[in-house]
Parts: structure tokens; C-alpha cells; sequence
């Protein structure tokens, strides 16, 4: 264990060092500068090379950062970016629908809440930033597996578990709900994830028009689904919602 921890605080080290000073480094320098005989240096630069952190120039063999580190870098200021766009909007729609706001990416096969309005009332409630819910049977889940192809290929590979007796989890069925997300623009969980509770969500769009994330409104079904169906109004706003959120992020009119 003190070995494997030792190795990531070197594979560390040299990232940091390659990410400041000059733009590339030769070997001598880098083992050198941390300590580290060429040997080992060599061996922590081809593992960080194998998984596209660090590249190596051909004429010079000089190491510079690799561009695996920029696509996680971009992904984390993605969401970050989401988040701060998404404020302001997400606090309107909790205040007009007077329910719970929730945020969501596509994360480890599953959807991470990044962002949590609670309901507008004096009710008790638990902050879900960070929680995990699945893809196949929640409105965010069901929004990001019909619009992010990445997202479609982890919920149809895996088994999806039923959580209720009202839960979709045949292939053939789950892809019409899906097909029916993308027809409408909206997906909806009326009691397929928790019993008692509905949502409906919608899907947020960056510049390039790539699925991002997505928002949703969530509550007790005898608020969302007086009727029987969830409530027109409600269903506008969160679409609404995602659109002013995908405009502010670049994607246009949808």
C-alpha cells in the first residue's frame, strides 16, 4: 500500500512539474528535479503516457502535459460552468413551482446531483449535492440516456433494477420511453424510483449543442400529479428552465 500511495504522489509531482516552468522536459530533468532515478521517472512517464496524461515530443523526446489532463480539465470546469449558469434559473423554478430543483450530470453510470434547490417551504430537508440516482428509472436519468449517446450505452449494457412495481426495465420498453423523451423533449418518474415521489426533467445543451446535463423538478405525486398526469404548467416551466440555461451556456434557441 505505501509503495502504490508513493507512486501516485510522484506521478503527482511530475504533472505539477510539467504544468509549470518550461513547456517540456527531458528525462534527466524530470528525475533530476524530483529526486528520482531515471529509471523510475521513466517508468511513472510511460504508465502517465499509456493514459494520455503526459505525450512525448518525437524529435526532441522532451515530456509535456498530455491531452487526457485538459479533456478532465475541461469537464470539470463544464460542470462548474452548468452549475453557475444554472442559479439563478433553478431558484425561479423552485419559487414558481414551489417544489425541489435538482441538477444532473452523467456520472460512473448513474446520474451526480451537482445542484440542489430546496423546496420553498419551512419542511425539513436533506441537501443531495453529491447523491447519486440511476439512469433508467428517474426523469434525469431517462433525459441524459436519450439524449447523451455515452449515457445510452451504460443504461442499455446494464441490468436495471427495479425499484418499484412501476419501474421500466425491459430493453424493448425502455427504448420507447426513450424514444417517447425525444418526441416531447421531456421524461418524466411518476413512482418508478421512489414511492410516493414524481419528477419531470429536461435536457441542457452547451455551444456545440452536445446534452450536458439536465434539471428537474421533483415532489409528491399528490402535488405533480393531481390528475393523475403531471401538471402542464409545471412540465413548461422546467422546459423552459432548460432552454434559458442552454442559451446562457451558448447552445441557441432549441
Amino acid at each position: 500500500m505505501a509503495k502504490n500511495i508513493q507512486s501516485l504522489e510522484r506521478a503527482a509531482a511530475m504533472l505539477r512539474l510539467l504544468a509549470g516552468g518550461e513547456r517540456r522536459l527531458g528525462l534527466s530533468d524530470i528525475a533530476s528535479s524530483l529526486g528520482l532515478a531515471k529509471g523510475t521517472a521513466h517508468g511513472i512517464l510511460r504508465t502517465l503516457q499509456a493514459e494520455g496524461f503526459v505525450e512525448q515530443d518525437g524529435p526532441s523526446g522532451r515530456y509535456q502535459l498530455g491531452a487526457e489532463l485538459l479533456r478532465l480539465g475541461n469537464s470539470y470546469l463544464d460542470v462548474h460552468e452548468l452549475r453557475a449558469r444554472a442559479l439563478v434559473w433553478t431558484d425561479d423554478l423552485a419559487r414558481s413551482s414551489g417544489e425541489s430543483v435538482h441538477l444532473g450530470v452523467l456520472h460512473q453510470q448513474g446520474v451526480l446531483i451537482v445542484h440542489h434547490v430546496f423546496r420553498p417551504d419551512d419542511s425539513r430537508q436533506v441537501l443531495e449535492v453529491g447523491a447519486m440516482q440511476p439512469l433508467h428509472s428517474t426523469a434525469l436519468g431517462k433525459v441524459l440516456s436519450a439524449y447523451d449517446p455515452v449515457a445510452h450505452s451504460e443504461v442499455v449494457e446494464v441490468e436495471r433494477e427495479p425499484f418499484t412495481p412501476r419501474t421500466v426495465t425491459g430493453l424493448a420498453d425502455f427504448e420507447s420511453l426513450l424514444d417517447m423523451t425525444r418526441a416531447r423533449g421531456w421524461a418524466a418518474d411518476v413512482e418508478e424510483t421512489w414511492e410516493g415521489v414524481a419528477s419531470v426533467a429536461a435536457p441542457i445543451h452547451d455551444r456545440r449543442r452536445m446534452p450536458v446535463g439536465a434539471v428537474a423538478v421533483t415532489g409528491a405525486v399528490e402535488r405533480l400529479c393531481p390528475s393523475g398526469g403531471l401538471r402542464p404548467e409545471l412540465v413548461a416551466a422546467v422546459r423552459d428552465c432548460a432552454r434559458a440555461v442552454s442559451r446562457d451556456l451558448g447552445a441557441g434557441r432549441f
